[in-house]
């Protein structure tokens, strides 16, 4: 029986990107099922199987795991040969400090740069405190790909749960023109340049389903 990946609209949820891109990248087989964000049923559908009845959610068997760092934690366990995260005890600590730090911290971007893959890249205009945000993710990265990017173009070298976690990031720099550095900007790219990210935004770009408080331009809707 198939794994089956519960997950919100591909255009703007950030937290099913997470998993769903840790698991086509790893090439673990999965059943997706999309729900909207505003559907009247949303939370009836969803807590059947999420005790916060939010997305994402997985379904393995009788198991039911919700919330994206869970989730990548119940996959990398299943399936420990897709190596989610680094074998070396001291950057997998890293890796997972930093993943649950994204997971947890900041609100400031998540709320002025909300995930949005069919808005047209366009500057928009940062707070002291989304600056602040910025400025220690690319921090982060910096400082993963420094000390242990060499064996590959992500921040561990292969693509691993950290860098599932930080991909909405990604987009959100990318979409609102974010200003990096130039080792910020290689790994973006190189993320962005994944058969999966290009898989995920090619559906994004086809759903009809628009949410009004994710779009930062409203009420005008830009779509590329």
């Amino acid at each position: 029986m198939a794994l089956k990946l519960i997950i919100g609209n591909k255009n703007y949820s950030s937290w099913s990107l997470r998993p769903w891109i840790a698991m086509k990248v790893a090439g673990i087989a999965f059943d997706e099922e999309v729900i909207s964000l505003d559907a009247k049923d949303f939370k009836s559908r969803v807590t059947k199987i999420s005790g916060t009845g939010k997305v994402p959610a997985l379904v393995d068997g009788n198991v039911q795991v919700w919330e994206s760092l869970a989730i990548l934690e119940y996959v990398a366990e299943k399936y420990p040969d897709a190596r989610l995260w680094p074998a070396d005890p001291a950057p997998r600590a890293l890796a997972r400090a930093i993943a649950a730090e994204m997971h947890a911290g900041f609100v400031p971007l998540r709320q002025h740069l909300p995930m949005n893959m069919w808005r047209p890249v366009t500057p928009r205009q940062l707070t002291p405190d989304v600056q602040s945000n910025v400025r220690r993710i690319e921090a982060i990265w910096t400082d993963c790909r420094t000390r242990y990017g060499a064996g590959g173009a992500f921040l561990f070298g292969s693509f691993g749960a950290a860098d599932a976690m930080f991909a909405p990031v990604v987009s959100r720099f990318h979409t609102y023109a974010v200003e990096v550095g130039a080792v910020a900007r290689a790994y973006m790219d190189a993320v962005m340049t994944l058969p999966a990210w290009d898989e995920w935004r090619t559906a994004a770009l086809k759903e009809a389903w628009v949410l009004p408080e994710d779009e930062v331009d409203w009420p005008t809707v830009m779509r590329v």
